[in-house]
Order: structure tokens, then C-alpha cells, then sequence
């Protein structure tokens, strides 16, 4: 997570697509150590910079 936002600046509706891409990384990990989830950070970044712009009013 980003570093100057906290879990009470996302909405519900972030928190869940966080909590769905996390769940999708893990199963993506049990395949093996080799399998690529960069996609799947890079949207949860994404969702984290957008997080950050509202709560900094940009």
C-alpha cells in the first residue's frame, strides 16, 4: 500500500477490488514461484495512486 494513505481512505468498493486481486495473486502463487503477477500489482497500485489523489484533493 501506498505510504501515505490508510486502510480508512479507501472506499468499500477499493477495499473489495483490493481484497480480489490479493485473492487472485495467491492462486496465481500456488501455481509456482515462476507464474508472473505484476499485472495484478500494477492494478492494485493504480487503485492505491487514485486512493491517494482524492484524499489529496488533486
Amino acid at each position: 500500500m501506498a505510504d501515505d494513505i490508510k486502510s480508512s481512505d479507501l472506499t468499500f468498493g477499493e477495499k473489495a477490488r483490493i481484497g480480489t486481486l490479493i485473492a487472485r495473486m495467491a492462486k496465481r502463487g500456488m501455481a509456482g514461484p515462476n507464474v508472473d503477477i505484476s499485472d495484478l500489482k500494477r492494478r492494485v497500485e493504480r487503485i492505491e495512486r487514485q486512493a491517494a489523489k482524492r484524499k489529496n484533493g488533486k
